[in-house]
């Protein structure tokens, strides 16, 4: 055996980066509290992303933690890094059981949405 085989052997193996975010904790750890619920938002190629939001969350809130769990995913595959979302909220929109989620302000719980409740992110028709 060469020293260079040695010294390969011998070698630390690096630590790997954590793949879990402190968010995704915090979410995790709000969820077995009963201070959070899943929302699943449905696309239109049948993919089901789970998002995390607090109980009493916004549509805005929702927007904004889909948009997280899109750029983690991204970042962790080696995506695309870079979506729109100008573009994609003018593009498409959320629905729930046949109602346009149209206004940020509203809360979920207002639309009926409860945990482990679907939302379909629905593209717009155009006028």
């Amino acid at each position: 055996m060469c020293i260079r085989d040695r010294a390969r052997l011998t070698r630390r193996p690096r630590p790997c980066r954590p793949q879990v975010t402190a968010e995704e904790i915090g979410s995790q750890v709000a969820l077995e509290y009963g201070q959070a619920m899943t929302v699943r938002v449905c696309k239109a190629d049948g993919e089901t992303m789970p998002v995390v939001v607090v109980q009493n969350a916004s549509v805005l809130d929702l927007k904004k933690a889909l948009r997280r769990h899109v750029q983690l995913r991204q970042a962790r595959q080696g995506g695309v890094q870079h979506l729109s979302w100008k573009y994609i909220w003018r593009t498409y929109h959320l629905t729930y059981g046949g109602e346009k989620l149209a206004d940020d302000r509203k809360k979920l719980r207002e639309y009926g949405i409860r945990n482990r409740d679907e939302v379909s992110f629905i593209k717009k028709l155009r006028k």
